[in-house]
């Protein structure tokens, strides 16, 4: 029985399994891009002008500032989904400075 079940729902259940898979990868793609850091230092630069040219206010500024600063702070994900290190390992297991 549910062998004739998985079967008959194939029809529906194939096509939305499909349009779940493009949905993520589209929303995998476009956080990858909003999480660019060439595109966030080119925002930056480009709010500098903004303010530098009168169009926004100090507070506008470090509003906007604030926000993108955030985002080029926030540590990359995209390291760990391809389960590879974020970065490169120490073969002798140290971390920080040498002594």
């Amino acid at each position: 029985m549910s062998m004739f079940a998985s079967t008959a729902g194939l029809p529906v259940v194939g096509p939305l399994r499909g349009l779940i898979w493009l949905a993520r990868q589209v929303a995998t793609a476009a956080e990858q891009e909003m999480n660019d850091p060439v595109r966030i230092e080119a925002a930056l630069l480009a709010l500098e002008r903004r303010l530098l040219a009168g169009e926004i206010d100090e507070a506008a500024f470090e509003a906007e500032e604030a926000v993108l600063l955030a985002r080029l702070s926030r540590p990359s994900d995209t390291a760990d989904e391809g389960g590879l290190p974020a970065a490169p390992a120490d073969p002798a297991g140290q971390t920080g400075a040498p002594r």
